[in-house]
């Protein structure tokens, strides 16, 4: 299968021999003291909600502050309220669950009471105090199994092993007040884009029920598709926080390599995504801050937005060869999302060459799949055979494609890495401040097929396509960032709609110019709120939900139980 992939294929091509092995993607603007490393201040375009009357708008972290600091609910009351919809352990269930695994309920409270007594206090932390966010079930937090949507096995060391630690850029938005919900659902080891788990279950996309909810950041997906929280942490490899963003119509930001903190993999970093691009922007810098006993991590400047200038050049670059790959409808947004930038906001597209994309491809999966076999293998007692025994049929195989790969092949990889990098180096040398942009995924969304919940999903062509841009911000270290820019009407789907995403790539370290770029698209979105969208703040005030399309009123909340209300909103 390895050679049927055409994973060696970087040993004929020529002219790499005297490359750099190029093993990670390092690419690190330096800070200049303790002045260049603090997090920029939240201003007023950050902290102001979004008009009321803005049709599908979803709640944001202004409006949970807006909520606490006018005495309208307290951080108790939303916590109350979004428990019985995230547990597991309730009868009955609620659909909302199936994003979350893991929920310690005493320190969610906890944690909750305390954030109630600050802001009765009138001593709020910040912004972000009694905000509810969920993190990914693969990223340490104390006290949790990261059991990676692995279903559990008791008798495994592995899963008899809490962490002992919680990541760093938890812990700034939880130092902050924030107030995490507990682990949520993804794809088995996050090894592939569709967010299928039959083990754990596969959460929902909200606005297509018919389609999955990308992964491997799929709870996250689906939670923020929900309105359940403003922000989730996840991790992307290969576009594990952009696919399912893309697929369920939020925000998704992939920093540059190390960014957040470093990670043992070439091609992985820890990420936000946000109902909004300002809760985007505020979870990012509270992620970002400097953590000094992190070697890598501690060396990064702040990321600065570009200065304003109506004379300075504003870039968007484009490959004309590569968006042909992508669909007629899914081309037809991203073309509207670059005349209006062209229009209100003074961009000018250019065309630039992007060599090597099919061969960097190729190097960025055999890479990730090699990588994520180490990782498996650690996860069980040194010298253990069957280290793949406790995951699913699809995943085994395709670990055991990742063991294939020799070291040379992954020196060779390397230095495919370095003529990409070296090339981009030299694109924003001739246009400083360009973003790459394209589609987030060639297609909107990816249909479930019969059977899949039973025996997982297995097409690496059609993961490879869904990935055909989310990659090269991993393989090369660049931040990338996605917006919804639109919908595609399912074809018998019944009223459902798949959400369209647009990305940016930026240059190493230009996290803000991305996060600006953002919410300039945000402003020409005509956002849609998919039915059973959660009105949190509804719920806390009226003890109701409402659902996204405004039409009724619906999934009222009573002991933990679910249930529909039909009511005109």
């Amino acid at each position: 299968m390895w050679a049927n992939a055409k994973f060696g294929q970087a040993r004929l091509e020529p002219g790499l021999d005297n490359e750099l092995w190029r093993l990670q993607p390092d690419v690190i603007p330096l800070a200049d003291g303790p002045d260049s490393q603090r997090m920029l201040e939240l201003d007023d375009e950050l902290r102001r909600p979004q008009p009321d009357d803005l049709p599908g708008r979803f709640l944001s972290v202004a409006d949970y502050h807006g909520l606490y600091s006018r005495g309208e609910a307290t951080p108790l009351d939303v916590v109350e309220a979004l428990l019985p919809l995230i547990r597991r352990d309730v009868t009955p269930r609620s659909p909302y669950s199936v994003a979350w695994l893991q929920t310690d309920v005493d320190a969610v409270l906890a944690a909750a009471r305390a954030s109630t007594a600050r802001w009765a206090a009138h001593a709020p932390l910040g912004l972000l105090d009694g905000v509810p966010f969920g993190v990914k079930d693969d990223i340490p937090v104390a006290g949790f199994v990261s059991t990676m949507a692995i279903p559990p096995r008791p008798s495994e060391p592995y899963f008899q092993t809490p962490e002992t630690e919680t990541a760093w850029p938890v812990l700034q938005l939880q130092d902050a007040g924030a107030i995490l919900l507990g682990k949520m659902n993804q794809h088995e080891i996050g090894m592939d884009i569709t967010g299928c788990n039959g083990g754990t279950g596969t959460p929902q996309n909200w606005y297509a029920p018919s389609h999955y909810p990308g992964g491997s950041s799929s709870g996250a997906g689906s939670a923020l598709c929900a309105g359940i929280v403003p922000i989730a942490i996840g991790t992307d490899a290969g576009g594990s926080c952009r696919i399912p963003p893309a697929f369920c119509g939020v925000y998704g930001l992939k920093p540059t390599h190390h960014r957040t903190g470093t990670m043992n993999s070439s091609v992985c970093v820890t990420a936000p995504m946000a109902a909004t691009a300002s809760d985007l922007t505020i979870a990012y810098r509270h992620m970002a801050q400097p953590n000094p006993r992190d070697l890598h991590q501690s060396l990064f400047s702040t990321s600065l937005p570009p200065s304003p200038s109506t004379t300075t050049p504003k870039y968007l670059g484009i490959h004309t060869p590569w968006l042909s790959q992508s669909s007629p409808s899914v081309l037809a947004h991203f073309h509207a999302t670059l005349a209006r930038l062209v229009t209100h906001h003074a961009y000018t597209i250019i065309e630039i060459p992007l060599p090597h994309l099919s061969l960097a491809q190729l190097a960025h999966a055999a890479t990730t799949l090699s990588e994520s076999a180490a990782h498996a293998r650690a996860r069980c007692p040194p010298g253990t055979a069957n280290y793949t025994a406790m995951l699913s049929p699809a995943n085994r195989i395709l670990l055991g494609v990742g063991t294939e790969t020799s070291a040379t092949d992954y020196l060779r990889y390397g230095q495919v890495r370095q003529v990409v990098m070296a090339h981009l180096a030299d694109l924003w040398a001739r246009y400083p401040g360009m973003v790459v942009v394209t589609p987030t995924t060639p297609e909107a969304g990816w249909r479930k097929g019969e059977g899949d919940e039973g025996h997982g999903v297995m097409d690496g062509g059609g993961a490879g396509r869904s990935m055909r841009y989310v990659w090269l911000a991993n393989w090369t270290g660049c931040p990338a960032v996605t917006c919804p820019v639109g919908y595609e009407e399912v074809e018998g789907g019944e009223g459902e709609v798949l959400p369209v995403g647009v990305m940016a790539m930026g240059e190493w370290g230009e996290e803000e110019r991305l996060l600006g770029w953002a919410r300039e698209v945000e402003g020409g979105l005509e956002r849609r709120r998919p039915e059973g969208w959660v009105d949190v703040r509804g719920l806390v005030t009226r003890g109701s939900m409402k659902t996204g399309r405004g039409r009724r009123r619906g999934e009222v909340r009573k002991r933990g139980v679910v249930k529909k209300e039909e009511e005109e909103a």
